[in-house]
């Protein structure tokens, strides 16, 4: 699969170099292809008024200043006369000729100044963004206390870097937890509330002994967050609590505690619940129906913090956001998930997060067409904290089952 996508990327990167190459000498064959019409036009001179659109080729198809400067040149030159031509014939069209391609020039020159200051302008735009993601939705480490983790997100804007959608995982002393959720939305108009959720949580996941008091701390977070973007939104309220502070806005949130012995706890509100990643392949981990969605209704006095079945070494668990069953091919079939998952885990062979990530991914942006509708975020958790030795005798138990780490 690999070599496949590396000859593909090597045909796109010829035929972008194709193209360039062909913008560059457009304007040259359009002022060859005016003199050969007129030419073999008995109306001759009747034609050199397309010349005139020469810059204007070269201003649009690469926006340089050079190749707008090189195709009025190229125009000028054509309106000389050549050969036995009488030179005073059409003598007011030439010169009304030379003087449109002199306008259009100037004005192409301009307009690709500006072109440029643009996109050197988006470029910083970009990089400004790309700073944001890393600081806000910052890389994973591979391992985390022994749990190995992947992850990767798609922002479905393509002029945004960063989304709607979060994660995050931290080794703590109460185990390894992890947050993953989506916020209402996609793109820039998220990322206020994406930064209200991972800062509260990186801090409540270390103060919190259980999970039900993080999402109280996120729940909280978010309240305030709401009030102060009502506050902006309506500045004429004098500073006054809003009413119904933007009661539209909701994140989905699944939070996982991994605890040193392999026990799994779980609290989600209004996100898919993950799957189960083993050698045999993947499994729902569904136990019932998860709580709304944080914002949309205050969380009850009792939260319902399940205890799902232990992560034994060799296993894995695979979070995602509801971007990757949302996502369409042309004909409006939904992503087969659990079908990509159980080929990427096949495929791996073992536990290998990235390569199950690597996989999923891969699959998701070919049913999509490389076009997303909402943001997805994938994110692999895999139990290795045991470590045998290849030789070393194992446990009745576990002979046969846990060798290195992994399953066999």
């Amino acid at each position: 699969m690999i070599r496949t996508w590396a000859r593909r990327g090597g045909a796109r990167r010829h035929a972008a170099r194709a193209r360039r190459a062909f913008v560059l000498v457009l304007p040259g064959l359009w002022v060859l292809g005016v003199l050969l019409w007129d030419l073999r036009s008995a109306a001759e001179g009747q034609f050199l008024q397309l010349l005139a659109a020469a810059p204007a080729i070269a201003c649009a198809g690469t926006g340089r200043r050079q190749c707008v400067v090189l195709g009025g040149l190229c125009a000028l030159l054509a309106l000389v006369p050549l050969g036995s031509v009488d030179r005073d014939t059409h003598v007011l069209t030439r010169v009304g000729t030379c003087c449109a391609v002199l306008v259009v020039v100037g004005a192409s020159y301009l307009t690709a100044g500006r072109r440029l200051r643009l996109l050197r302008e988006l470029e910083r735009t970009k990089e400004v963004a790309t700073a944001a993601q890393r600081v806000l939705l910052r890389e994973l480490p591979a391992r985390v206390d022994g749990i190995v983790v992947a992850a990767d997100h798609l922002a479905a804007d393509e002029a945004a870097t960063v989304g709607g959608d979060l994660y995050e995982v931290m080794a703590t002393r109460h185990g390894v937890r992890v947050v993953i959720g989506d916020v209402r939305g996609h793109g820039l108009g998220a990322l206020g509330t994406v930064a209200a959720v991972l800062g509260s949580f990186r801090e409540a996941a270390h103060d919190e002994p259980d999970l039900s008091g993080v999402l109280r701390r996120l729940e909280r977070a978010l309240q305030r967050h709401l009030r102060e973007r009502a506050r902006a939104e309506h500045p004429s309220s004098g500073g006054a609590e809003p009413e119904n502070p933007l009661s539209e806005e909701f994140v989905t949130v699944l939070l996982v505690e991994i605890a040193k012995d392999g026990s799994v706890r779980t609290l989600n509100c209004g996100h898919p619940w993950p799957y189960r990643l083993s050698r045999e392949g993947a499994l729902p981990d569904a136990p019932g129906e998860p709580m709304p969605p944080l914002g949309l209704f205050p969380l009850p006095a009792e939260l319902p913090v399940m205890d799902r079945p232990p992560l034994p070494p060799g296993q894995a668990i695979f979070l995602h956001t509801d971007g990757a069953t949302d996502a369409r091919d042309a004909r409006g079939t939904f992503f087969p998930l659990p079908e990509a998952l159980d080929d990427s885990v096949r495929a791996a062979r073992d536990c290998r997060p990235e390569s199950v990530v690597e996989g999923v991914r891969a699959a998701l942006l070919r049913h999509a067409g490389g076009r997303l509708s909402d943001d997805v975020a994938l994110l692999v958790l895999c139990n290795d904290r045991l470590r045998v030795p290849a030789n070393a005798a194992v446990a009745p138990a576990m002979r046969g089952r846990v060798r290195a780490g992994r399953p066999e």
